[in-house]
């Protein structure tokens, strides 16, 4: 079975060499025909080529383009896409360099176009040849009542390709020899809402006989799975900070908001004046529009947008947007849909109200009903809201307010320099995508309707 596993490892890691090693021909085909003068006589050219491999392999792993299987083809095929602009836009400011002029873009333009078209009909064949490979896991489902975890075995169960929910167990009505009995019979195990106790029985049975676990975490889970390892004498303990970024990660992190959102009111002002003059010949009304958030320690803060709605589109009560609003303006849905309406914060995070990357500052009417159902709401206002950040890449517009609170709690506790780096990179796959990632492609099943029959088939039970 393990040499079993170690030849699909390394059938996909072959896979993954050869898709790099395709589109790295492609710019070596457009570096010999478009680009001569930026050719060295010697070694150098070998310099040149290591760059872009390395360029590509890096963008391609940030935006997720090698999780093939796991992400939906099309999101494979753009996080390439997207990972190909930004390695060949570097590259050309590098042969730029070497011929020590600026060099004609469109034969760089042209070979992005052939890299573009190369990574499609790889993805497409890798993504064949995978889930030749790896059969859907054929897995048991243990619940409580809670209804998150319904939710979770819901999701799952849409998800044919990579999982196969045979068996629901409900374990407030079943034993744990009948548990382990089952779990026994399949591949992989899914966890959800049950209690803490009986959790550690069946995680440690799991660990014990090989078997692959899925766990819903709640916010203690969360706090414990970013603890430090540490020794006291000669017992290991985990210890865990509670207390958000340090000084020293505040001073950097603030630093490189001052640097970035000041370069980057310069480069998109341009857009901001355009966006501003739309805005004001549409309807006549405001160019910006203001509300109340809150971000860190509970301050209260106006965040700043381009107006996308009509004036006074809240004025019987807040609501959130939806699909073909008749309240969104003509240029609003322009906007809107190029995420530009956000720019205005970028003054905001200037002037230290947010910061680049951050748990998304909510309305007040938000924060105190979210606090209410979650008491550990709260502990997302340890650090400054956000432009973007963990829940807005890997969250989508409706995901719960829970699951976007463990998020922005693994953010806080997992927060590192070049974690906002990454986030703020990732940042530019999103501003063209209508939903953040998913993680896996969606199709219709059979397996769905088990999956839904779980809570009916508890309830006949009891």
């Amino acid at each position: 079975m393990k040499n079993l596993v170690r030849l699909r490892k390394s059938i996909m890691l072959f896979i993954k060499i050869m898709i790099v090693t395709a589109v790295t021909v492609g710019f070596i085909q457009v570096w010999i025909t478009g680009y001569a003068e930026s050719l060295f006589s010697n070694k150098g050219n070998y310099v040149v080529i290591l760059s872009f491999v390395l360029l590509f392999t890096v963008f391609s792993s940030l935006y997720g383009a090698f999780k093939i299987g796991i992400s939906r083809i099309h999101e494979i095929i753009y996080s390439f896409s997207l990972a190909t602009v930004f390695t060949n836009a570097i590259m050309y400011l590098e042969l730029s360099l070497i011929a020590r002029e600026m060099v004609p873009i469109p034969p760089m333009l042209i070979g992005i176009v052939y890299q573009i078209i190369v990574v499609a009909l790889c993805s497409f064949c890798a993504n064949t040849i995978y889930f030749k490979l790896y059969p859907p896991r054929r897995v048991v489902a243990i619940f409580g009542d809670d209804v998150s975890g319904f939710e979770l075995i819901q999701k799952m169960g849409k998800i044919s390709d990579r999982f196969c929910i045979e068996r629901g167990l409900n374990a407030n009505i079943t034993e744990l020899s009948e548990i382990k009995r089952q779990i026994d019979k399949y591949e992989a195990v899914v966890i959800c809402g049950i209690d803490k106790n009986l959790q550690k029985q069946i995680l440690s049975y799991c660990y014990t006989h090989e078997k692959r676990s899925y766990l819903l975490p709640d916010i203690t889970d969360i706090i414990i799975s970013n603890s430090y390892n540490i020794q006291i004498s000669d017992t290991p303990v985990l210890m865990s900070r509670n207390r958000g970024l340090t000084l020293e990660q505040r001073i950097i992190k603030r630093i490189m908001d001052i640097v970035i959102s000041a370069i980057a009111i310069i480069i998109t002002s341009p857009i901001m004046l355009i966006c501003a003059i739309a805005i004001k010949l549409d309807d006549g009304g405001p160019v910006l529009f203001k509300q109340n958030r809150i971000t860190i320690n509970g301050k209260i803060f106006n965040v700043l947008k381009f107006r996308s709605m009509i004036v006074d589109a809240d004025k019987d009560g807040a609501k959130k947007a939806v699909n073909d609003d008749d309240r969104i303006t003509r240029v609003g849905k322009i906007i809107r849909a190029c995420r530009m309406d956000e720019l205005p914060q970028l003054f905001n995070i200037l002037r230290g109200d947010m910061s680049l990357v951050g748990p998304r500052p909510e309305r007040i009417e938000n924060v105190y009903e979210y606090s209410k159902k979650y008491p550990e709401f709260e502990l997302r206002h340890r650090v400054k809201g956000g432009l973007t950040g963990f829940a807005q890449l890997y969250g989508k517009y409706n995901t719960s307010p829970e699951d976007k609170l463990h998020m922005d709690l693994i953010y806080v506790e997992t927060y590192s320099l070049l974690l906002d780096l990454k986030l703020l990179i990732l940042t530019f796959k999103v501003l063209f995508m209508r939903e953040s990632t998913e993680g896996f492609s969606e199709k219709a099943n059979e397996n769905i309707r088990a999956s839904k029959s779980l809570k009916n088939e508890s309830e006949r039970r009891k």
